[in-house]
């Protein structure tokens, strides 16, 4: 059990920090070509995960 949590918790780490550069790369890019709702909906999605994960790892 205590394997699983750690496996979760290196994947959080892993995930959080792609994430981050990708955000810190949208800085520097073009401006967009896509519409919001499709961004605004993948950061709902890596939101709700990232929520999922510590709430599994908070029990």
């Amino acid at each position: 059990m205590v394997t699983v949590k750690v496996y979760a918790l290196l994947f959080v780490a892993f995930f959080l920090s792609g994430f981050m550069e990708l955000s810190r790369g949208q800085a520097m890019a073009p401006s967009p070509t896509s519409d919001g709702k499709a961004i605004d909906q993948g950061m709902a999605y890596a939101l709700m995960l990232a929520a999922m994960l510590i709430t599994y790892l908070i029990h």
